[in-house]
């Protein structure tokens, strides 16, 4: 009996000296940490990746339960070559006070050297207090750096539209390098073609790229009003540092009636009698790269006036083509002598409406002068037939 009372006395001091030992805890972030006579130290992030030459900064918390202390801090199995610190508040530091209920933050930066092999490296980090030590894991795994690379994507390449139509395109422009790049954007476009490039709404020419990042650029064309159909290829260039992307863009340009209203002498004037139909010549040419059709005349003129036409509806003129068509101008009865504006237009099938303004100079009829002059005859041989009458007596 005495023999087993000393074994069981025996187990309950090893479990006794066991619980009151150090003992293994997680930190905050899951990583595993050693407290240590209220000691806690963590990092939220202790296995990162790093480009070959990159310097990398590991954010470090020691935390005291109970008691304030002073805490050394110190780096083991750094692999060879390397360089790293501690900074707290800027400065290089060797230790660092904490204190219950307020975390204390240290940076350890690390300085991987250029020709650092790539792969998984592995060291720790020790804090050192008089009531113990703490030591906490680092991982980083070194890559190496890709190189500048540009990616230019256009959503829709071919467009299509008029000449007076401005062609839109939606381009994402990649970098796909571990580099910072300001990319120049640039474009080979054909004569008569402006090419613009917006970011966020504001025309730009250089465009900012952090690695692996990309942004949507809007590209604009615009072109001359007389630009003939065909199909035209705009050539982007996007160039940052020791890299490029170019691609292509594709506009199609239909051809578009344009119609001009004018006289065969260019006087957009004439003369008209009231009460009489006066006939005006007009040409209607189409001077845009493609036919008009089904043209039809109409004309805005003075109340009680009526303008008609011969032919009402033209139906083609061809390109750089016109067409001679007469209007019939009668100004309203009770119209007085004057000058008057008719403004006469032509509206095709497709395309904008065209018009001219006539000034028509409004004149009496000569009929009626002539009846002036005879009713002024006849009042005078009147007169003077009275007085050869009674002048006699």
């Amino acid at each position: 009996m005495r023999h087993i009372w000393i074994i069981s006395l025996s187990l309950i001091l090893v479990l006794f000296l066991l619980v009151a030992g150090v003992s293994p805890a997680l930190a905050q972030g899951g990583q595993p940490s050693t407290t240590a006579q209220n000691l806690t130290f963590f990092t939220r992030y202790p296995a990162q990746e790093v480009a070959i030459g990159e310097t990398v900064t590991f954010k470090l918390t020691l935390r005291a339960e109970s008691t304030p202390q002073i805490v050394q801090l110190n780096l083991e199995d750094l692999p060879e070559g390397w360089a790293a610190n501690f900074r707290g508040d800027g400065r290089i530091i060797e230790a660092a006070y904490v204190e219950p209920e307020n975390d204390t933050t240290v940076d350890l930066r690390v300085e991987p050297p250029a020709d650092a092999a790539p792969g998984a490296h592995r060291f720790a980090v020790i804090a050192q207090s008089p009531r113990g030590q703490v030591e906490l894991p680092i991982e980083l795994i070194v890559k190496e750096k890709l190189p500048p690379n540009l990616e230019l994507d256009v959503e829709l390449p071919t467009l299509r539209g008029t000449p007076s139509t401005t062609f839109r395109y939606n381009a994402d422009l990649k970098n796909e390098g571990d580099e910072d790049l300001a990319v120049n954007l640039m474009a080979d476009a054909p004569p008569g073609f402006l090419v613009s490039f917006k970011l966020s709404g504001q025309e730009v020419t250089t465009v900012p790229l952090a690695a692996n990042e990309s942004k949507r650029v809007n590209v604009e064309v615009k072109m001359f009003p007389e630009t003939p159909a065909g199909t035209y290829q705009i050539d982007l260039l996007a160039q940052g540092d020791e890299t490029e992307a170019v691609t292509s863009l594709m506009a199609e340009v239909i051809g578009q009636p344009e119609l001009t209203v004018s006289a065969p002498d260019g006087r957009l004037s004439g003369e008209a009698y009231v009460g009489d139909t006066t006939p005006l010549k007009l040409i209607i040419q189409n001077n845009g790269s493609a036919p008009a059709h089904n043209i039809e005349l109409s004309a805005s003129q003075p109340t009680g006036w009526k303008v008609d036409f011969e032919p009402k509806q033209i139906a083609e003129i061809g390109a750089g083509k016109q067409v001679e068509v007469t209007a019939n101008v009668q100004p309203a009865e009770q119209a007085v002598a004057g000058d008057y504006v008719v403004t006469l237009r032509a509206r095709p099938e497709e395309g904008a409406t065209e018009s001219a303004e006539f000034r028509i100079t409004v004149l009496t009829s000569t009929m009626w002068g002539m009846v002036g002059v005879g009713l002024i005859a006849v009042a005078v041989i009147v007169v003077g037939l009275a007085v050869m009458r009674f002048g006699r007596r």
